[in-house]
């Protein structure tokens, strides 16, 4: 019999691919929306260590992703979800067991384990929808990445329940524990298919062999670390940066645009049908810088709303819309393709959120004198401080975007002058 897509049970596969986003999803969220209790117990409002800390785990992210998609097929994509969620398991128990001398180690490792669950999951979800709907990519995937923001608003959710009800950092991240075991029950007796690539007959090594015969993916790639910045870091950053700038949690903020993205990846499949991918991609991206610009504006909790609109619509659709338009563009480098694509996205973070800390940092220091200077003063005057720091770190962010407004623009008004020179 055939390796078809009808032969395996994909309602249930799409449930625990769903499931595994959500873990994902809401382990990332805790783990932003506890930093600051995390520092304030380490080391009181280093930035750094915070942008450090949640670094680690897309460290763990970047390396897991780049070599369970090389060998992903070897794995098996079913095996590697069920590595997921032992990972995220392992690590949410060693960053909540840290304590005394050696707390920053095991929170540290705690978190990089996090993200190595993170990276199986990536590296497995996406090559699986691919697989299981080949014919229809970029709706699948824009579909079953709703699931992300989904587990981010629980994850938000849960921190701001804890801390209203004074529950600790730990208690709020050991909820991670129970969608982690739920893959773990939908994993067993399921079966999986090979990668797309497998199922086409392309072996590893024509895969790899595809990487010099597109040399336009390299730019697929660096356009991923710039799409990556514009959505991940941000969101990670809110509930740390601007919450005394707009005068409620930035955890609100994180609810709030997490539910945009939950509904309108819904409907990414009918809008990439009417517009393209890449009309997608740069009007997306418009809006990520404007949003990104007029963030660390926001003094209240209206204008954070509004310019959180406007940077959720820009970045809701860019990660999912991106691996759909690689697989799509070059199916033969399968798995490898798709993975090195998360793995941009990793290593953008990786270096982003350190960067946005230190620049953070180093602008209040400036400002005031000194860090001890800074930690000195009232919350009243520290207020302009800490904005004018944060439209430092969004607003060097923000430049670093805006080049894919011009890259996804000659992209396509390229191809669309090939597309009619060879119509003549």
């Amino acid at each position: 019999m055939s390796d078809t897509p009808e032969r395996y049970p994909r309602r249930k596969i799409f449930v625990l691919s769903s499931l595994a986003l959500f873990t994902a999803g809401t382990s990332f969220a805790l783990r932003g929306a506890i930093i600051a209790d995390v520092v304030a117990e380490l080391d009181p409002g280093s930035a750094t260590l915070a942008g450090s800390l949640l670094g680690t785990a897309f460290l763990g992210f970047g390396t897991t992703l780049l070599l369970a998609s090389i060998f992903l097929d070897t794995i098996g994509m079913g095996r590697a979800l069920l590595a997921c969620a032992l990972c995220f398991a392992a690590g949410t128990g060693l960053a909540i067991s840290g304590s005394g001398e050696g707390a920053t180690g095991m929170i540290r490792a705690g978190f990089l384990l996090s993200g190595l669950g993170w990276g199986f999951m990536e590296a497995a979800v996406n090559p699986l929808t691919a697989a299981l709907h080949p014919e229809d990519k970029t709706n699948r995937l824009n579909v079953v990445h709703a699931w992300w923001p989904a587990g981010v608003i629980l994850g938000t959710f849960v921190a701001l329940s804890g801390g209203a009800f004074d529950l600790g950092w730990r208690a709020q991240f050991a909820v991670v524990l129970l969608p982690a075991a739920g893959c773990v029950a939908l994993f067993v007796g399921t079966p999986f298919p090979r990668t797309e690539r497998a199922s086409l007959g392309v072996s590893m090594g024509e895969m790899f062999a595809e990487i010099p015969k597109h040399p336009m993916f390299l730019v697929w790639w660096v356009c991923m670390l710039l799409t990556a910045a514009a959505e991940l870091a941000p969101n990670q950053w809110f509930d740390f940066a601007l919450t005394k700038s707009i005068g409620i949690r930035g955890a609100w903020i994180v609810i709030y645009v997490s539910a945009m993205m939950f509904v309108f990846r819904h409907f990414a499949g009918p809008i990439a049908h009417r517009l393209s991918n890449l009309t997608m991609l740069c009007g997306s991206a418009a809006l990520a810088v404007l949003g990104l610009w007029i963030l660390p504006l926001a003094d209240s909790p209206v204008t954070g709303f509004l310019a959180a609109t406007v940077w959720g619509i820009g970045v809701c659709f860019l990660w999912p819309t991106m691996l759909a338009n690689v697989s799509e563009r070059y199916p033969k480098g399968g798995e490898l393709f798709i993975g090195l694509m998360g793995v941009a996205g990793a290593l953008s973070i990786q270096f982003v959120l350190p960067a946005l800390g230190a620049i953070t940092d180093s602008v209040k220091s400036e400002l005031a004198g000194s860090a001890a200077a800074f930690a000195a003063l009232p919350a009243s005057e520290q207020a302009p401080i800490l904005q004018a720091a944060n439209e430092s770190a969004f607003h060097t962010l923000a430049g670093f975007v805006a080049a894919l407004i011009v890259v996804f623009g000659v992209i396509g008004l390229s191809e669309r002058g090939s597309a009619r020179a060879a119509d003549r």
